[in-house]
């Protein structure tokens, strides 16, 4: 059997540099925009790509800093002169490290997307969002809210293939971009330790996200949107942001649409396990309750370090502390689709799906791909499965026979987390007999080094963004590319616009249901398919 090739460092690196570098091209000079009024106060913008208006680094919230550090956000003080609104504004604090507490679900998503400016401006003041419209006119545009990657760890709405300029020009939509507070400053669970002042500390993050979503709620007309019809949308982390939100009352009307992209999230984390986080950083930190005061004193950088320090100890990445949304019973009152569906979000449709090679961005560089044996492809499906390995394995080498054992695991790995929570997420909405779900599956494999990547993790936004010209490193710019942009982008818009993903560039797209269980495959041409995944599903299903 054909062993696989292993992402070299230098392939990486050129795949980080090609994907976060921007496209030159000849074009005007950006000229400025008209004085938009917020709620907060004017701004001024640029109109850049096809006459699109760009606001960038908007502020929606006060500096959630010093005594405003793990509390809720508050709204900005307004502003009396118009402020300049062309350069974004500073990403939360950002967690890289290797031995962080994201890096089993996305280290490498970092170097793909950010860029090196993002790490040296990362900022604890960080409550800013970005608009992207056609016009700032009177037209109720839909308004398409973006949720960045990054695991709750790392992340920022101004990474270069977020930009939303294409999409708004090609689809008559309003783009929005969020940044908001991340790792240890949007999600540290003190209540049990700090007390009451801190009750929902373990949800800031979230809350940046609902008071950005309020600005929105707000102020979209006056940028030419429709606050009546907001998407929320995510991938990796972002969607698992969107997944929460659909259970957040605090959040109930200010969406009306949810697209969820490799990131299924269908519990939140307990506040036992966030208390226990939270006691072994403070413990880092060297505080107590006799000197919690220093919690609004302590340089953020040293904060981030004692995350670290307590991950290492506590068995690094998953085994370890998780940073995330917590169910503290008033925010985020239970696990968002465990054991149903959220009664809050009935009646917002659903778009959700994964790609077919997820892990491939993780572990084309880690020593074991390319190298691994049927014998550990056997034991390491075994940590996943257990005693579903040999019948899961026989159908995994019947679909893929000419995937080597490193391409085998990285597909069971993927989908064990990506297509079984996708799906588990999609059926207990159905259960609910309310708004539509409906499920795709992407499957072109991107030829760029070598076709080594397949169908990865990440491969889905330069499409649905309308952004190949931005990621051409990444998705490769042939025909087939193109066609997948025009797809996946026109199906997003439509999604938008009725809560209905059905084009003209897409055949037929049925809702999910549990006896035909109808997919979207995405590739050259997409196409329906029933239960594509029917064995897998059933194996993982225990059916």
């Amino acid at each position: 059997m054909r062993q696989a090739k292993v992402l070299p460092a230098t392939i990486l690196v050129g795949l980080v540099l090609g994907f976060c570098a921007t496209v030159a091209t000849a074009a005007p000079a950006p000229v400025p925009s008209d004085i938009v009024k917020t709620s907060n106060g004017s701004v001024r913008g640029l109109i850049e790509v096809n006459g699109v208006a760009v606001f960038k680094g908007i502020r929606y919230g006060a500096s959630p800093t010093e005594a405003r550090r793990f509390l809720p956000p508050l709204r900005p003080d307004p502003w009396s002169e118009v402020a300049d609104a062309t350069n974004f504004g500073a990403p939360a604090m950002q967690m890289y490290s290797r031995s962080s507490v994201a890096s089993d679900l996305g280290l490498q998503l970092a170097t793909i997307f950010t860029t090196r400016s993002d790490m040296k401006i990362d900022n604890e003041d960080c409550l800013f969002l970005n608009v992207w419209t056609p016009d700032t006119d009177n037209t109720k545009r839909p308004v398409m809210v973006w949720l960045h990657g990054g695991g709750y760890a790392y992340g920022s709405g101004a990474w270069p293939v977020y930009d939303g300029s294409r999409l708004a020009h090609k689809g008559d939509v309003v783009v929005v971009t969020v940044n908001h507070r991340l790792n240890v400053f949007g999600y540290l669970h003190l209540p049990e330790v700090a007390g009451a002042e801190y009750a929902h500390s373990g949800n800031a993050g979230m809350l940046d996200i609902v008071l950005a979503l309020e600005w929105v709620r707000d102020n979209a007309a006056a940028f030419g949107g429709d606050p009546g019809n907001v998407t929320i949308m995510g991938e990796s982390g972002g969607g698992s942001k969107v997944s929460h939100l659909l259970a957040m009352p605090g959040a109930a009307g200010l969406f009306h649409r949810a697209i969820i992209q490799s990131g299924p999230a269908l519990t939140g984390i307990s506040a036992r396990s966030a208390t226990k986080a939270a006691n072994a950083i403070l413990t880092e930190l060297g505080i107590d309750k006799d000197n919690l005061d220093l919690l609004q004193h302590i340089p953020a950088q040293k904060i981030l370090d004692a995350v670290q320090s307590a991950t290492l100890q506590a068995g690094g990445g998953f085994a370890g502390l998780r940073l995330a949304p917590v169910v503290d019973g008033d925010v985020l009152p239970r696990d968002p689709f465990t054991p149903t569906a959220p009664e809050v979000s009935r009646n917002i449709p659903i778009l959700i799906g994964w790609n077919k090679d997820e892990m491939t961005i993780f572990n084309t560089s880690a020593p074991w791909f390319g190298s691994l044996t049927d014998d550990q492809l056997s034991s390491r499906v075994e940590t996943i499965v257990g005693d579903k390995t040999v019948a899961l394995l026989k159908v995994y080498r019947d679909m893929y026979p000419d995937y080597s054992p490193s391409y085998t695991f990285n597909a069971i790995l993927g989908d064990s987390r990506m297509f079984s929570g996708s799906v588990t997420l999609t059926e207990r909405k159905v259960a609910q007999n309310g708004a539509p779900v409906y499920q795709y599956y992407l499957t072109w494999e991107t030829p760029v080094a070598d076709g080594v990547l397949k169908s990865p993790h990440t491969l889905d936004i330069p499409f649905m963004f309308n952004n190949v010209d931005l990621a051409a490193a990444l998705t490769g710019d042939s025909a087939e590319a193109r066609s997948l942009e025009h797809q996946m982008s026109s199906s997003w818009i439509a999604f938008a616009r009725t809560g209905n993903p059905n084009n003209p560039a897409v055949p037929n797209w049925p809702a999910y249901d549990t006896r035909h269980r109808a997919v979207m495959v995405f590739n050259v041409e997409a196409h329906v398919v029933n239960d594509p995944l029917a064995r897998v599903r059933s194996i993982l299903a225990g059916e």
